[in-house]
């Protein structure tokens, strides 16, 4: 029995298109990183075109409201300075306001406040002590112009836009010129734009001056996670959110007043992409990914076609040859280059020698194994017609221990001409069954009588593991054998009344190791405590097995009893090589 060697796993190996998608993606990394670097550098100039579009867009939508405010901002302005130049008390100064008011239809209020927050002039003629009104008592107090957004009674009905500025003389705050404008009128001014942006006016404290929709809930398009005052503080700025309607925007502020009054524009989105403005940016990112994809596709199916497929048609002729077939003379490539037929031709012209060259293989090793086979029958032959001259020999012979001698001569013959006949059936010529063999030449021992040499019967038994062995321990195995078996009839004895008896074993001890064993019944009364186990008084036999122990590299051990005497041989198995002395196989 042969080891079988210990089976191998093969780990992944990438094929053919695998290594080269990666090498043309190396090949293609310094191009592919230009252009994703130049297409970030276009997608950053047409978000900040986008940006400064969009920004535009929202000046452009409350560019009249801009002029209204600063319209309203250069009237105060101008006033301050006419107040300077007129008494306060004077019947002028409510002339110049109300002819301010007149002149503009979007004015509904001109006035003049002084230090004592006293209105001392207006469009409508009013007089009115402001003291009281600590709402709006900072901007009167202020140094710097403002806007208030409240409703006053003496202005006039609803909320209006109130633009304020200081009037200084000789660095002293003389009082403050307003002019207002009604909410409504900046409501409608938002309300005619033709746009889709929501549109909010505001204060730099975050109030809201104005919208489309002056309602309640006019604060549902502003963002959702940024106040008006962090806009303010962020100045000119686009960005997107959600606003408080949870809808995605994109917002824009842009300033009215500088640093005063700003304007937001809420605009639906243009596109789901939250860095690109538009469907197209989103192609021109993906673009070297894409143009990637593309090239590796190509190449592989210009690869598939060109050289793949080949190679996998190839491999399936040498697998298949490699299986046993060799009609493949008529296989052909689909369309090959040149270097593919090439490579075909020679893979038919070496099956074509190799298929020769097995069936030359194949007759020579018939021929040789008909020939070893008849080397062997003629041999048995031969060993078989010298036992028969040795029988006429043996029955011409009238001394008794010239035929006792001749008879041993013969027992050995016939063990030689038991492994030639087992040869000759064998199935394989490289291996011989031991246990078979030993079984043939103890029945052939039994056949002829010659482990029946006593006056009394032996009882024989035998037991023999299935083990294969080379032919040239056969020989040696089959001799030893049978001279111990010999030699252990002849000392063979038992006490009266009791049959004698012989057990012969072959055993395999370990993965390499046999032993031949041959035990024996023996009488207490034979009076010998050394039993020579020589056959012809000679010693001849003893030294016939120490000889065959040696040819099987063994060791020879025996120990006698009482009772029986026991003969063992330990030797190394030699395992038969598979070559070829085999028999071919059946077709």
């Amino acid at each position: 029995m042969s080891e079988k060697p210990a089976a191998r796993h093969r780990g992944f190996k990438p094929g053919l298109a695998f290594r080269l998608a990666i090498v043309l993606s190396l090949a293609m990394l310094p191009l592919g990183l230009i252009s994703v670097f130049q297409t970030m550098k276009v997608l950053e100039e047409r978000r900040t075109l986008s940006e400064t579009a969009l920004l535009e867009q929202t000046q452009q939508a409350v560019s009249e409201t801009r002029e209204v405010i600063r319209s309203a901002v250069s009237t105060a302005r101008t006033l301050a300075i006419s107040v300077e130049s007129v008494a306060a008390t004077d019947q002028g100064c409510d002339l110049i306001m109300s002819r301010v008011v007149d002149k503009t239809e979007l004015y509904s209020f001109a006035g003049f406040v002084d230090a004592n927050q006293q209105l001392i002039c207006a469009s409508n003629g009013e007089r009115q002590d402001l003291t009281e009104l600590d709402i709006i008592r900072s901007d009167l107090e202020s140094l710097e112009p403002g806007i208030i957004v409240q409703p006053l009674e003496f202005i006039g009905p609803g909320s209006a836009v109130i633009v304020t500025v200081p009037v200084i003389d000789e660095n002293m705050h003389r009082g403050t010129a307003w002019v207002a404008i009604p909410v409504e009128a900046i409501n409608e001014i938002l309300a005619d734009v033709d746009t889709e942006a929501d549109l909010v006016v505001f204060q730099q404290d975050g109030d809201i001056i104005a919208t489309e929709h002056f309602v309640d809930d006019r604060r549902s398009v502003l963002p959702e996670n940024k106040s008006l005052q962090d806009l303010v503080d962020e100045g000119r700025q686009t960005f997107r959110d959600t606003n408080r309607q949870g809808l995605r925007r994109h917002f824009a502020v842009v300033p009215i007043v500088e640093g005063r009054v700003f304007a937001l524009g809420s605009w639906r989105p243009r596109s789901q992409n939250s860095y690109l403005p538009g469907y197209e940016g989103a192609i021109s990112l993906y673009f070297p990914l894409l143009m990637w994809l593309i090239a590796i596709a190509v190449a592989y199916i210009g690869v598939h076609r060109l050289a793949i497929r080949h190679v996998w048609r190839l491999r399936s002729w040498m697998r298949l040859f490699a299986a046993g077939r060799t009609d493949l003379d008529s296989a052909r490539l689909d369309n090959a280059p040149e270097e593919f037929e090439v490579l075909a031709d020679a893979f038919r012209a070496m099956t074509r020698r190799i298929s020769e060259q097995e069936r030359r293989r194949d007759e020579d090793l018939k021929e040789k194994t008909v020939l070893l086979r008849e080397v062997h029958h003629r041999v048995k032959n031969n060993l078989q017609l010298i036992s028969s001259i040795m029988n006429m020999q043996i029955r011409n012979t009238e001394s008794p221990e010239a035929r006792h001698l001749l008879r041993r001569v013969q027992d050995r013959v016939m063990a030689l001409s038991a492994i030639h006949r087992y040869l000759y059936l064998a199935r394989k010529l490289s291996k011989v069954r031991a246990d078979s063999l030993l079984d043939d030449i103890i029945k052939q021992l039994v056949t002829i009588g010659a482990l029946d040499e006593v006056d009394h019967r032996i009882d024989i038994s035998t037991s023999f593991d299935p083990v294969e062995i080379n032919p040239d321990q056969s020989v040696p195995l089959s001799l030893l054998a049978t001279e111990a078996a010999i030699n252990a009839v002849k000392h063979c004895g038992v006490e009266r009344g009791s049959p004698c008896w012989i057990n012969i074993a072959l055993k395999q001890t370990g993965t390499d190791t046999l032993c031949l064993s041959i035990v024996n019944s023996r009488s207490t009364d034979e009076g010998t405590e050394t039993d020579t186990r020589d056959t012809d008084g000679s010693g001849l036999g003893s030294r016939l097995i120490q000889s065959f122990v040696s040819q099987l590299d063994g060791t020879l051990e025996t120990s006698m009893t009482d009772d029986r005497y026991e003969l063992h041989v330990t030797f190394p198995l030699s395992w038969p090589e598979v070559d070829e002395d085999d028999a071919l196989p059946a077709k």
